[in-house]
């Protein structure tokens, strides 16, 4: 049996050398417009799409996946843009997977605000944090009881009122007024169990598409 051809779009949200290891593909930088387009000249078997440019340029748009989907290629998202656009098109076809993907499909979340971060281009260091995995630690910060429900959602809202290039823990806790030694604590916490859900989201992403070849 020939060997599927796979594409998968990546970026910041996993490293590189972490994904090669999970999956044998062509990896390409976060997907823009246009991109998937190019790909419909030579079309692969399995696009994976987890990373995409927001706000640099112009993004990945709804049209195009259609008609890779409509060509017959597969297409699976999750973990930050893969995660939105999977929310958007599932109803036609495209596989969503993932905490985020579930987020955005049930309405929990719905601006590309809550997975966007900055990130050194060339490094792929990441410069901020995405406020779903932000958000996502402190409700477990909240049942482990270092922190209350009231202070989630101020948390949250202060994190939400940072233009997004600027969101860090650091500059959350300093902004949120939590008493001296909640913050203490929630460092505490963040440091040894805080999760980045879209790295999880993006080696599940990874482990299906493993498992369609």
């Amino acid at each position: 049996m020939d060997k599927k051809r796979i594409v998968v779009f990546i970026g910041p949200s996993l490293p590189l050398k972490e994904a090669k290891k999970i999956l044998d593909a062509e990896y390409h930088p976060p997907v823009a417009r246009d991109d998937v387009v190019v790909l419909l000249n030579d079309p692969p078997d399995i696009i994976g799409i987890i990373d995409g440019v927001f706000y640099q340029q112009p993004a990945v748009s709804h049209r195009e996946i259609l008609r890779a989907l409509e060509a017959g290629v597969t297409i699976v998202g999750g973990s930050s843009m893969g995660a939105l656009r999977s929310a958007e098109l599932d109803y036609a076809g495209m596989i969503g997977i993932g905490t985020v993907y579930q987020k955005y499909r049930d309405g929990i979340i719905e601006s590309d605000d809550d997975v966007a971060i900055v990130f050194n281009p060339l490094t792929h260091e990441i410069l901020s944090e995405a406020l779903v995995s932000m958000n996502h630690n402190f409700q477990m910060a909240e049942k482990e009881g270092i922190i209350t429900l009231n202070e989630v959602e101020t948390l949250y809202q202060t994190a939400k009122n940072i233009y997004y290039p600027q969101r860090t823990y650091p500059r959350i806790l300093k902004d949120s007024k939590l008493e001296e030694n909640k913050k203490k604590d929630l460092e505490d916490f963040l440091d040894s169990k805080g999760t980045d859900i879209k790295a999880e989201d993006a080696r599940k992403v990874l482990k299906y598409i493993k498992t369609m070849v």
